[in-house]
């Protein structure tokens, strides 16, 4: 069957956007890879984050109504897990590296699937604490062991084809959330578990279709053992690590940051906060496949990272501006700024792609995405911090210098990777 063929014997894999077109194939097809691992791939990826929109959209109020919990507790928790999960997607990522990602990844829906129904069972803090660190460790193996196979199915240009899956990704995302809303709006207990009981589903159903996936040879079934952690002697993959968790912080702007801003320093309708999120999600699913297709090299990953700097300097520069006007032309600012940083954000993404396979070994692909996703998870850690502190207490100069630090980010990155490549030994 064409699901189970061997790539290796067929050949690479034809990204999304290299396939043969199919005669009379409509306008949903021609958006599919071409059938085969690609597609598989992708199915799983919807299925899995699918249940993720669901989880994710409710979990806070699920944690605080149908547990019970403090809010500053449920925080705690969080926060527990998020130290866990950095570990854990470096651990993921060898492991997949050792005895296959596709079993890895297998293994890890499976987990997940458990750890997320042990939540039925927690009703007081320690547990919570124990489990939220168990789910957060599977939340951090899932990308680190599926890269892998994104790297073995995705042709010659694997960055390409997870621009692609990330796509997927933020479309299921919505859908997810879209579902969730519905039982939010029912505010019963029953909602709450049903949703939790869909997140479980989704981690089953997830690892049912990756199965579909064609294993190694048998000769391949373990992968040659690499000297030590071999990512952290690559002094460039490093320098591009360091470099993408410092820009990575910008991802807590639309979440975090301009909610808060918008509410409380700015004249505009509070729906503007709604507005801003759906127009920086919308503009994340339907561009960043386009946005990926011309960053095929280092280099002009370098080059893309620079003008992810300028164009989150411009976007912050702009949201910044929105602390003044009337109303109305606040609202119309921070869309415009929403709209530029979006661009950013593309482009900072397609840039991180590239990076994370471009400057990596094939062979440890699981162990360099554990490495480059710690300075991702870093980042990610340190943003509500920075942003807290730069962003609400200081105002529109905390604006302007976060504005300035990722603009000199961006340029840096090109000049600074390809330095300690030349630096570094061979």
């Amino acid at each position: 069957m064409a699901l189970t063929e061997n790539v290796d014997r067929a050949g690479p894999a034809a990204g999304p956007a290299e396939r043969p077109e199919r005669r009379g194939a409509g306008r949903w097809a021609r958006l599919l890879p071409a059938p085969g691992p690609q597609r598989v791939l992708a199915a799983a990826t919807l299925v899995n984050t699918f249940g993720s929109g669901l989880f994710v959209t409710s979990s806070a109020l699920y944690f605080t109504r149908v547990i019970g919990l403090p809010t500053a507790q449920v925080a705690v928790g969080l926060t527990a897990g998020g130290i866990v999960g950095l570990v854990a997607g470096m651990a993921a990522g060898r492991v997949a590296d050792r005895w296959g990602a596709r079993r890895t990844q297998i293994g890890v829906m499976v987990l997940g699937a458990f750890f997320m129904t042990c939540y039925l069972f927690v009703h007081t803090f320690w547990p919570f604490i124990a489990v939220a660190c168990l789910t957060a460790a599977v939340h951090s193996a899932n990308p680190t062991s599926r890269d892998p196979l994104v790297r073995q199915f995705g042709g010659e240009r694997p960055a390409a084809y997870r621009a692609y899956l990330q796509a997927v990704t933020n479309l299921a995302v919505g859908l997810g959330a879209v579902v969730a809303g519905a039982a939010i709006q029912a505010n019963s207990r029953e909602a709450y578990v049903s949703l939790l009981v869909g997140r479980t589903v989704a981690f089953v159903g997830c690892a049912l279709v990756l199965t579909r996936l064609p294993g190694p040879a048998r000769s391949e079934d373990r992968a040659p053992e690499k000297p030590g952690w071999v990512a952290l002697r690559n002094r460039p993959f490093l320098v591009a690590t360091v470099i993408n968790g410092v820009m990575e912080m910008h991802y807590a702007v639309p979440t975090f940051a301009l909610p808060l801003w918008i509410v409380d320093h700015t004249d505009a309708p509070r729906w503007t906060v709604s507005a801003v999120l759906l127009l920086n999600t919308a503009m994340v699913a339907g561009l960043q496949v386009i946005a990926g297709r011309s960053v095929s090299s280092t280099e002009a990953a370098g080059r893309r990272m620079l003008w992810a700097g300028g164009a989150l300097c411009t976007g912050l520069v702009l949201m910044a501006a929105a602390d003044g006007p009337t109303a109305w032309v606040s609202a119309l600012v921070l869309v415009a700024a929403t709209a530029v940083y979006t661009v950013g954000e593309l482009w900072h993404a397609a840039a991180s792609m590239e990076y994370s396979f471009g400057l990596a070994s094939a062979e440890a692909q699981g162990q360099y995405s554990g490495v480059y996703r710690l300075g991702a998870g870093t980042g990610d850690a340190l943003a509500p911090t920075v942003m807290g502190v730069m962003v609400l207490s200081w105002g529109r100069p905390g604006w302007l210098v976060l504005a300035v630090l990722f603009l000199l980010v961006g340029a840096a990155s090109r000049p600074v990777v390809a330095l300690a490549g030349r630096r570094s030994p061979r």
